[in-house]
C-alpha cells in the first residue's frame, strides 16, 4: 500500500494542491506532538481508503517547517485537521476544523468527503 498522503513542503505547494484537487483534507501537525503521532496511522488508513487523484487528497503540513501555511490558516493547536473544497475551507459534518486526536470525528469527516469525491469521480467518468 503506497503512501497516499501528500507531505507539503511549502505554502506554494499547498496552494498548488488546492488548485489541482477538488477536496483536500489537511493535517497540521508537529513532530514533537504526541497526539499527532497517535492519530497519524488513523489518518494514513483514511487516506488509503478515500483518496482519489485529482478529486480528494490527504495532506500533512508540519507547522514548524511550513510556518506560512500554519499562519495563513490560524493554526493554534496540533493536530488540527481542516477541509477544503476548491481551495476554500469548508465545514464537514458541521465542523470547520477538528482539533486534537479525535479518530471518530476524523473518520466521519473522511467518510463524508470520500462519498462526495466518489460521486464527483463517477460523474466525471460518465
Amino acid at each position: 500500500m503506497g503512501d497516499k498522503i501528500q507531505h507539503i513542503a511549502s505554502g506554494a505547494e499547498l496552494a498548488e494542491l488546492f488548485s489541482s484537487t477538488t477536496y483536500v483534507a489537511v493535517d497540521f501537525y508537529a513532530d514533537w506532538c504526541p497526539p499527532c503521532k497517535a492519530i497519524a496511522p488513523v489518518y494514513e488508513k483514511l487516506a488509503a481508503q478515500h483518496a482519489i487523484d485529482g478529486v480528494l487528497a490527504f495532506a500533512k503540513v508540519n507547522v514548524d517547517h511550513v510556518q506560512d501555511a500554519a499562519r495563513t490558516h490560524g493554526i493554534t493547536a496540533m493536530p488540527t485537521f481542516m477541509f477544503f473544497k476548491e481551495g476554500r475551507q469548508v465545514a464537514v459534518n458541521g465542523q470547520k476544523m477538528i482539533q486534537g486526536a479525535d479518530p471518530r470525528s476524523l473518520g466521519a469527516a473522511a467518510e463524508k468527503l470520500g462519498g462526495l469525491a466518489k460521486k464527483k469521480a463517477e460523474a466525471a467518468s460518465t
